[in-house]
């Protein structure tokens, strides 16, 4: 009973000693703490505190209450905190804050010039060209390989199986060299281009899976299944920064297989609503562009095995973009055209 009653005293003159932390509250001035870029913040904050003087702070970088975004400033999240100071005394609080673009992306759909046989057994995660030469990565542990493809006939010319521990993901071309990703394993993979030998690998940093790939001469471009797309030195593999994926209404999620072509990245998404591609500007993440490929699985062969859509090459010299699917029969070239 004596120790019971010591502990409760103690507990009395800690709690009378305890000061709450007052009630701070951020208004961006914007509903849902959401708005389009090259819109003005209009900050305040309603505190239980008095006679306080407060400071701003936009990914801890000083900002003013009357804020101006950029059309140009990157797409995502923000963190958005006040510093209140009252006497000695400083407190603080944070929230949230999406941009989205400041335009509803414009829409597109496709038009099937030819079609070509393609792999059935191959769960396509990344697919590139270099010149007429195909270069495709497949997925699934004990299954997954790079392999160069002749797009004519789907004959398969080089065939080079990971390791079953690894389940291949996308892929990219750069110079002489291939860099191919793996899931989960953290880890990707650099092979010579004309033997598929490898030559090194690399490990992630701050993106914890590999998704698609793709590069723009010189830097490469990373997606890891999340609405943020990386980009990576090509020399020493590091993050460098990246970029949120966002439209006029909500962050794109799933960001599979990657496609760099005349200054714009072109994104299959991973089990999205509809097979759709998504053209995104690499410089804030807006998305551009919508491309939809509904019913174009309907035109292979149906089948226990088949999966998603996914995989996209944009030939240079023909114009035109070559697309297929996880375990589809067929490669399709197609024109993309405004609706």
């Amino acid at each position: 009973m004596k120790v019971f009653i010591s502990l409760l005293s103690v507990f009395l003159v800690l709690s009378c000693g305890t000061v709450k932390d007052p009630i701070i509250k951020i208004k961006t001035g914007q509903k849902a703490n959401k708005a389009k870029a090259g819109s003005q913040l209009q900050l305040s904050v309603k505190s239980s505190l008095e006679n306080f003087k407060v400071k701003y702070f936009l990914n801890d970088q000083p900002i003013s209450s009357n804020h101006q975004f950029l059309d140009t400033d990157p797409l995502g999240e923000y963190q958005i905190k006040a510093v209140l100071t009252q006497k000695d005394k400083s407190f603080e609080s944070t929230t949230i804050f999406t941009l989205l673009a400041s335009q509803a992306p414009k829409l597109f759909t496709y038009e099937v010039i030819n079609t070509y046989p393609h792999d059935i057994t191959a769960y396509t995660q990344g697919l590139e060209f270099d010149g007429d030469l195909l270069y495709e990565s497949t997925g699934l542990n004990g299954k997954s390989s790079l392999r160069t493809v002749d797009y004519r006939n789907g004959e398969i010319l080089k065939n080079k199986p990971l390791d079953k521990s690894f389940f291949g993901e996308g892929l990219t071309i750069l110079e002489n060299q291939i860099i191919q990703l793996t899931w989960k394993s953290q880890k990707g993979f650099v092979y010579d281009k004309t033997s598929l030998n490898i030559e090194k690998s690399f490990p992630y940093q701050e993106s914890k899976e590999g998704w698609g790939l793709c590069n723009d001469g010189n830097k490469l471009y990373k997606s890891d299944g999340s609405e943020r797309i990386w980009q990576i030195n090509s020399k020493n593999f590091f993050e460098e920064s990246s970029i949120q994926v966002m439209t006029n209404k909500l962050a794109i999620k799933n960001l599979n297989e990657l496609e760099w072509v005349d200054g714009k990245i072109f994104a299959n998404t991973y089990q999205f609503q509809k097979d759709v591609v998504v053209i995104i500007n690499p410089k804030n993440g807006a998305v551009e562009g919508v491309v939809d490929f509904s019913g174009l699985k309907e035109k292979t062969s149906q089948h226990s095995q088949l999966n998603v859509f996914n995989g996209i090459a944009y030939h240079k010299k023909r114009k035109t973009f070559f697309v297929t699917g996880k375990n589809w029969d067929k490669l399709f070239e197609v024109n993309i055209i405004e609706k």
